[in-house]
């Protein structure tokens, strides 16, 4: 588990490889009956946790001025990475599906017994997140976000999805 301070709120992840449950935590967030709130993106499409946290602004700003697109912070969360409008789109394709295996946990102001009880709602195996970047599916991120291989010549894959997290409601 890694904890960062975001604008004086805490965001705390932790990465999961081999998940055997993900259809059971898609069923429970669908109803609103994950406990405690969380998000569960799809660790695949996230080459660095930078971009992750600059979705987390987002996120924040978001909740500040009362507009949240979602109906909590955690889906917001989810969709702020995804870069794009669609809020089902987003969630779909930035969130885990019936057989995700490979789940980044994401929680806002999260307790140490929050954090644990996070760890006991994934099967699976917490691992350190510096390995996102060895992990992630570079072509699926490229596809997803169009980044195009003469962007990546002058930047990073993780900076040119901040780009597109930054700029998405300007465009």
């Amino acid at each position: 588990m890694k904890v960062f301070d975001v604008n004086g709120t805490t965001i705390s992840f932790t990465l999961y490889i081999d998940v055997t449950n993900s259809r059971e935590l898609l069923e429970a967030m669908q109803s609103g009956t994950l406990e405690p709130e969380v998000a569960f993106l799809n660790a695949s499409l996230i080459p660095d946790i930078f971009p992750v946290l600059a979705a987390a602004h987002k996120t924040l700003v978001s909740k500040s001025r009362d507009s949240l697109t979602t109906r909590t912070l955690h889906s917001e969360l989810v969709y702020n990475y995804s870069g794009s409008k669609h809020i089902t789109e987003s969630l779909k394709r930035c969130g885990i599906s019936d057989s995700t295996t490979y789940i980044l946990a994401a929680r806002f102001d999260a307790t140490p017994d929050e954090m644990n009880s996070v760890n006991e709602l994934i099967n699976g195996k917490e691992i350190d997140l510096e390995e996102l970047e060895g992990r992630a599916n570079k072509a699926q991120i490229q596809k997803h976000y169009k980044i195009s291989a003469l962007e990546l010549g002058i930047s990073t894959l993780a900076d040119a999805i901040t780009c597109r997290i930054a700029a998405r409601d300007a465009l």
